[in-house]
C-alpha cells in the first residue's frame, strides 16, 4: 500500500520542468523592471549637477534640522568639488548679503534717473494715460518689472538659481528680495534727494515715479545679486521665514 501510494504523492509534487525557472517571458519581464528600476532611480549617465539635485530634494524632505544641516553641508561640499562647474555657476543659498548685494545695485542703477528730469515726464504720462480711470500703462509697466526680473533671474542663465522654501510655497524668496529690495530702495532714494514731491504731483504722478526708477532699480539689484556667485554666510531658509512652508 505505501508503495503504491508513494507515486500518488510524488505525482502531486511540482513539476521539474516546470520549477526549473521562471521562463523566458518572466525573466524578460524581471529584466526589464531592474530597468526600469535604474531610471527611476536616475539617468545612466549621471554628473554632479544630477547629484546635487538629488540632495536638494533630500534637504526639503529632512524634518530634523541637525539632519538638514547636515545635507547642506554635504551639497556645500559637492560644489566645491574639483571641477565641479557649479561652484562657479549654481546658487542655493539666500542670505542677508545677497540682500545686501541687490541693495547696492539697486543703488548704482537708479542714480543716474535720480538725477534725469524724464522720470517726471513719464510719471505724468502714466498718469493721464487711463481706461475707466485706471491707469492701464502704469500696471503695465510693473507687470514688465515682475517679469523683466523673472527673466533675468530664471531664464536669462547668469547662474543656475535653485528655488529652495518659495513663500507661500510657489513665490521664489530671491525674486521676492529682489524686488522687495529694488523697490524700497527707489521710493526712499526718491524720497531723500526731494525728488517724489517736486513740482506737487498727485498720488499717481508720485506711484509713477518710483516706478519708473524701480525698473532700473530692479534690474541692477538682480544683477547685483546673482553675478559674484554665492555669498557667504546663513541661509535665510535657517529661519522661520517659509510662510506657508510646513517644514
Amino acid at each position: 500500500m505505501m508503495d503504491s501510494d508513494a507515486p500518488d504523492r510524488r505525482s502531486g509534487e511540482t513539476d521539474p520542468g516546470d520549477s526549473e525557472g521562471i521562463g523566458p517571458e518572466d525573466g524578460e519581464n524581471s529584466s526589464t523592471e531592474r530597468t526600469d528600476g535604474e531610471d527611476v532611480h536616475g539617468p545612466a549617465e549621471p554628473d554632479v549637477d544630477d547629484l546635487l539635485a538629488k540632495l536638494d530634494a533630500l534637504s526639503d524632505t529632512v524634518d530634523d534640522p541637525h539632519e538638514r544641516e547636515k545635507v547642506r553641508q554635504t551639497i556645500s561640499l559637492v560644489e566645491r568639488m574639483p571641477g565641479s562647474t557649479a561652484f562657479a555657476e549654481r546658487i542655493t543659498k539666500y542670505t542677508s548679503r545677497d540682500m545686501a548685494e541687490s541693495f547696492v545695485g539697486a543703488v548704482l542703477f537708479a542714480l543716474p534717473l535720480l538725477v534725469e528730469g524724464g522720470v517726471f515726464e513719464i510719471a505724468a504720462w502714466f498718469a493721464a494715460t487711463t481706461v475707466a480711470g485706471v491707469p492701464v500703462l502704469l500696471f503695465a509697466h510693473v507687470g514688465f518689472v515682475f517679469a523683466a526680473v523673472a527673466g533675468l533671474l530664471y531664464f536669462a542663465d547668469f547662474r543656475q538659481i535653485a528655488i529652495r522654501h518659495p513663500i507661500f510655497g510657489f513665490i521664489p524668496r530671491r525674486y521676492a528680495g529682489v524686488l522687495l529690495v529694488s523697490l524700497i530702495t527707489s521710493a526712499v532714494m526718491l524720497l531723500f534727494w526731494g525728488r517724489l514731491h517736486e513740482g506737487d504731483p498727485t498720488p499717481l504722478e508720485q506711484a509713477g515715479r518710483i516706478a519708473v526708477v524701480w525698473a532700473a532699480a530692479a534690474f541692477g539689484a538682480g544683477l547685483g545679486d546673482i553675478l559674484p556667485g554665492e555669498s557667504q554666510g546663513e541661509d535665510l531658509g535657517k529661519f522661520d521665514l517659509d510662510i506657508g512652508d510646513d517644514d
